[in-house]
């Protein structure tokens, strides 16, 4: 190829190669030109994406960080407001330890201050002590806690600017207002967090008012009353600022003259929502440095091309030949690359083979326990039944006999009964609602138990309306709940001198069932209802009742909670929704 080229290219013919040259100069500035207006396209888009994904993270976090301290700080007045030593204080009027109280609690809580209000108004202890004696009987805070019975958020405009953030609760006594608790939330910290860092952060009410900012005479007003700015003083700055544009997307809103990327999300709080503006600089700073290198890159190009252009073809087919023999090694190289992928990919699938068939075990496993517990009760009680028929037999009694073998069918009906709604449950299925009698289901909980009650010789007590009490749902279920809460309640008062057990049935807004012992409490709450779970010793339970009554709570509708007592002893309550003349209207349409 060189042989053939060589007589084209002689010294005495300057003319065509200086027009190559001028064309090759030309092709070259045409394809910087293009690369860069390309580039600086392609790149603006992608960094100003990019900065938008890290704005909006910020603000996910931002607001999860708010919104979780208003709802840790939310619980605070209905702790407070049921203390007994604040209450006794507000009866006696003796409020020298309440002070010192309140202060111990805000070092745990957080909370900004914690402030006592009596029932005038008059703040008898605070935390800050220089508020003792003021008057709040015209506050919000203070009017709108007495008038509601339950935990209110107010915020209020400071004279000094800025907001103030209150929860407030009502504190009864005998049946009167005896005063408010007001717990101020501190959101500030968060504005000095936000402070530090370029971003514009805003936080509005569900009126569109800005309550909280880094900039601090944004507050009180709107998002467009904040973000008016005046346009340029003079021409140079307009066109300074135009300059410092050129590589931006049109801007969604302007802060202080500067193009700004606005976000915003909402704060599931109120109403709340929560905004940033974030600037350009980032996306121009990265967007000018690569143009920056482009344009140096293609200058260092049109200073070499002359001598690129001079080469002979020998040293560019061995350039060529270089690159060539590159090109083949990555070939073989990204070829071994294939060859691992696909080996891993093998040993990828070996292994999730292998997974599936460990949780098809471990779910046989759990179903296999979960039969073996809800089978136990009712084969304990066939066993006692039929030693009663037994020994009726030989006492020539055969008609009381019978009747404990119709018990018996009864509970090999129910096993069967447990058997499909075990099956159900595990399926998560949708198995058809009735109406369920809870007086009439709780009356045969305490028949199934009846043999264990006998041998134990525990007090029971009942208090059940003579109404009845109706709920939608599965009789059957509704007994294995019942159940497993009885069995529990004998269990904990094992070792306990006067054995009682207090079953307490209501019906207001939901049907509640509530069964206490006075056995020893419970010592782990979190993980009562998780599988498995048990303090009775090996070959006594394996921790499945409660785990698999609070499904069946769950499934009904309703939740299964528990407690310690006051006095001591263990207190559970199964809460269904109630079944009224007006639910069974909807559920007929």
């Amino acid at each position: 190829m060189a042989q053939t080229q060589l007589p084209a290219q002689t010294p005495k013919r300057t003319g065509p190669i200086s027009w190559r040259v001028r064309v090759a100069l030309l092709i070259l500035s045409v394809l910087a030109m293009v690369t860069v207006v390309v580039t600086n396209n392609l790149l603006t888009d992608r960094f100003t994406q990019n900065t938008r994904n890290r704005a909006e993270l910020r603000l996910a976090l931002y607001g999860g960080n708010l919104l979780s301290e208003l709802r840790r700080n939310a619980i605070v007045p209905q702790l407070l407001a049921r203390d007994a030593a604040l209450i006794g204080a507000l009866n006696s009027g003796d409020f020298s330890q309440s002070t010192q109280r309140l202060i111990s609690f805000v070092e745990e809580i957080g909370a900004a201050s914690l402030m006592l209000l009596d029932g005038d108004g008059r703040a008898v202890a605070a935390t800050d002590r220089n508020r003792l004696g003021s008057q709040h009987r015209q506050d919000p805070y203070f009017l709108n806690a007495v008038r509601a019975s339950d935990t209110v958020f107010t915020v209020l405009r400071r004279e000094s600017g800025g907001y103030s953030f209150t929860y407030s609760r009502r504190i009864d006594s005998q049946g009167e207002v005896a005063g408010v608790i007001l717990v101020e939330v501190d959101l500030q910290k968060f504005e000095r967090a936000w402070a530090g860092i370029s971003d514009a952060v805003l936080v509005t009410d569900s009126s569109g008012t800005i309550i909280m900012a880094t900039e601090p005479r944004w507050r009180g007003l709107s998002e467009t009353e904040a973000l008016k700015t005046d346009p340029a003083e003079s021409a140079i700055q307009r066109a300074i600022q135009a300059t410092a544009d050129w590589t931006a997307v049109p801007a969604d809103a302007y802060v202080g003259g500067e193009a700004v990327m606005r976000m915003e999300t909402r704060i599931p709080f109120r109403g709340w929502r929560i905004t940033s503006f974030t600037t350009y600089d980032s996306v121009r700073e990265k967007v000018n440095g690569f143009l920056a290198l482009e344009i140096m890159g293609f200058a260092i190009l049109l200073a070499l091309a002359f001598y690129f252009l001079s080469r002979k073809t020998a040293l560019r087919m061995a350039l060529f030949q270089r690159e060539s023999a590159e090109l083949r090694a990555l070939n073989a190289r990204l070829q071994r690359e294939i060859a691992e992928r696909e080996r891993v990919q093998e040993t990828l699938a070996v292994a999730e083979q292998t997974l599936a068939q460990s949780q098809k075990l471990a779910a046989l496993g759990e179903m296999s326990a979960a039969v073996s517990h809800e089978l136990n009760q009712p084969l304990a009680a066939m066993k006692t039944y039929l030693a009663g028929a037994r020994l009726l037999l030989n006492r020539n009694r055969p008609d009381e006999a019978l009747s404990s073998f119709q018990r018996i069918d009864d509970l090999i009906g129910r096993m069967g009964a447990i058997t499909r709604q075990l099956k159900s449950y595990a399926r998560k299925g949708g198995d058809t609602f009735s109406e369920v009698n809870m007086n009439d289901a709780l009356y045969s909980a305490l028949s199934m138990m009846e043999p264990q009650l006998k041998n134990r010789h525990v007090r029971i007590t009942r208090a059940i309306p003579d109404m009845p009490v109706r709920v939608m749902g599965d009789r059957v279920r509704v007994e294995q709940v019942m159940i497993n809460l009885l069995r529990n309640a004998l269990d904990a008062t094992q070792g306990v001198d006067d054995p009682q057990v207090d079953l307490i049935l209501a019906a207001g807004e939901t049907a509640t069932l509530t069964v206490r012992d006075n056995g020893h409490g419970i010592d782990d709450l979190d993980e009562l209802f998780e599988p498995f779970y048990t303090t009775k010793k090996p070959g006594e339970g394996v921790g499945l009742g409660l785990a698999i009554s609070s499904g069946i709570v769950n499934d009904l509708g309703g939740r299964l909670t528990a407690r310690n007592a006051e006095g001591g002893g263990a207190v559970f309550e199964m809460q269904l929704p109630i079944l009224t003349n007006d639910t069974e209207i909807e559920a007929a349409e």
